[in-house]
């Protein structure tokens, strides 16, 4: 019905074997097509049948017996010819495969291991676990799976960290807040029974107005009494709801911490909680005005005290420059700073360098803030152009020409030499190729200003940049093929087009 999977993708003749069209396709376009032709047919096969056994050994004589319990394939089934990957390991001893043994069979005893196992919490969902795990809950259709995962990725409210998805700090937020205040629409059982109700109505079984109307009326009413909730009683339930995971009062191995996680490093007497600004979420303490601490909900390091910012206190002198160096905690985190607005003279800024994302505050020497403020730095010099590594907007990353690359946040931006540096940065560029140019490509200069024209991969397509313009590719347009001429033209285009001027409203 609608709520099911779109069409799958087959073969239009199944008699055509990937050995008989390898000559035809490349290494690439024949993994493909082996993949989809061997799906298509096991999914035609009857299913694999194994038996669960358990097997007993005999070690010298009665000495001593193993036992090893696991699967036996009695039938190949479909396996015969396909079988899916796995992105966990078979811990369960059921799902072990086992050879096929006989009673009274002798074993040659090849090799003796001893091991140590400890109780490891669950790994992290990857995609494939938690389509799995939507699968068992009823959440969703085959046909929505991806577009629930994008949502996640695009609205950050989790990140992937080697193919596994890590909640983000927006996702905890979004997530308790929903739970407090709007729990039954959360729940797995809601999901679940609104994905059925759909299934009625694409069916025919069940009329689509009496569905909205039931969900809107409760729905429309708990908003109404959400809307009288003053903004603090919110943060009050959010922050009670967070507590243990801002202010986690235990060490990873469960030793209690030594110190209160929520004592005000600034005022001593204030009482850190979360509290919510126009960047978004962050750590203050309960005695503002009077006490302005504030931090980052995201900390590397939590079973150490958070410190107070020491503004007046230099971390010593710039050895070029003689002037002192600062670290100080700004909106976005805390900065190393040369000098003093003074320093700087009339209309001036100091120099500022971010910390990078992991660095802890208490971790920042002189040498370090002095290497950072050096930023960005010459790693060194390649096929005639120099690589330079710095921080920016998205965190570290090294740069060749137009090119840039992110830094692997186990590697810091302040030692990685030129070697690397020009690995991250080929394979970033053999990843762009894939779709036309590598980013941010030259394509020439404009003949007015001398400025470069680049060419880009965007979100919603192939771009060419000039200064601060960008205008997208015509529709069909081979990223490949574009020439100088042709972006002139499109950004001379772009830069003709004026905004219109807004009509004042009248009084």
């Amino acid at each position: 019905n609608a709520q099911e999977a779109h069409e799958a993708i087959r073969p239009t003749l199944l008699s055509r074997k990937p050995d008989d069209v390898a000559k035809v396709l490349d290494k690439d376009q024949l993994r493909l097509y082996a993949l989809i032709w061997k799906r298509t047919i096991a999914c035609q096969m009857s299913a694999a049948v194994f038996d669960q056994v358990g097997v007993d050994i005999d070690v010298d004589a009665g000495a001593a017996q193993l036992r090893a319990t696991g699967s036996v394939l009695a039938f190949d089934g479909f396996i015969k010819v396909y079988q899916e990957g796995r992105d966990d390991s078979a811990d369960d001893e059921d799902e072990q495969r086992l050879p096929r043994l006989e009673q009274g069979q002798l074993l040659n005893r090849e090799e003796v291991k001893a091991e140590q196992h400890f109780t490891a919490p669950p790994p992290r969902y990857s995609e494939a676990t938690l389509v799995k795990k939507m699968e068992e809950l009823g959440i969703g259709r085959p046909s929505t799976y991806a577009s629930i995962i994008s949502v996640l990725q695009d609205r950050e409210y989790v990140r992937l960290d080697q193919r596994r998805f890590i909640p983000a700090e927006r996702g905890r937020v979004v997530v308790a807040f929903l739970s407090n205040f709007f729990r039954r629409y959360v729940e797995y059982d809601f999901t679940a029974d609104l994905e059925e109700q759909l299934d009625d109505i694409s069916g025919g079984r069940l009329a689509w107005k009496k569905v909205l109307n039931s969900f809107w009326t409760d729905f429309h009413k708990l908003i109404e009494e959400t809307q009288e909730l003053r903004i603090s009683e919110v943060i009050d339930a959010l922050d009670d709801t967070l507590g243990e995971h801002f202010f986690p009062s235990h060490k990873e191995d469960g030793t209690p911490l030594n110190f209160d996680p929520r004592k005000c490093p600034s005022c001593d007497d204030g009482r850190l909680s979360l509290k919510f600004g126009k960047t978004g979420g962050f750590i203050g303490c309960n005695n503002y005005p009077t006490c302005r601490f504030t931090d980052q909900l995201t900390r590397g390091n939590t079973e150490r005290p958070r410190e107070a910012p020491k503004d007046d206190e230099p971390l010593g002198a710039d050895p070029a420059t003689g002037l002192s160096i600062f670290l100080k905690k700004g909106p976005y985190g805390w900065y190393v700073q040369l000098g003093t607005p003074d320093d700087a003279g009339e209309g001036k800024k100091p120099k500022r360098a971010s910390l990078p994302k992991g660095m802890e505050p208490s971790d920042v020497t002189l040498d370090k803030a002095v290497d950072l403020l050096a930023l960005p730095r010459d790693v060194g010099e390649h096929e005639g152009e120099m690589v330079t590594a710095g921080i920016g907007r998205f965190g570290p990353f090294v740069k060749k020409g137009s090119t840039y690359a992110n830094i692997p946040k186990d590697e810091s931006v302040l030692e990685i030499g030129l070697n690397r540096a020009v690995a991250l940065i080929v394979e970033k560029q053999s990843k762009m190729k894939g779709g036309g140019a590598a980013a941010g490509t030259e394509l020439g200069k404009h003949p007015k200003d001398e400025k470069p024209i680049t060419l880009h991969d965007g979100r919603y397509g192939p771009y060419v940049k000039h200064g601060r313009t960008n205008a997208t590719l015509p529709k069909g347009s081979d990223p490949k093929a574009v020439t100088l001429e042709e972006a002139i033209a499109l950004i001379d285009a772009k830069k003709g087009k004026k905004t219109p001027a807004k009509k004042s409203a009248k009084k």
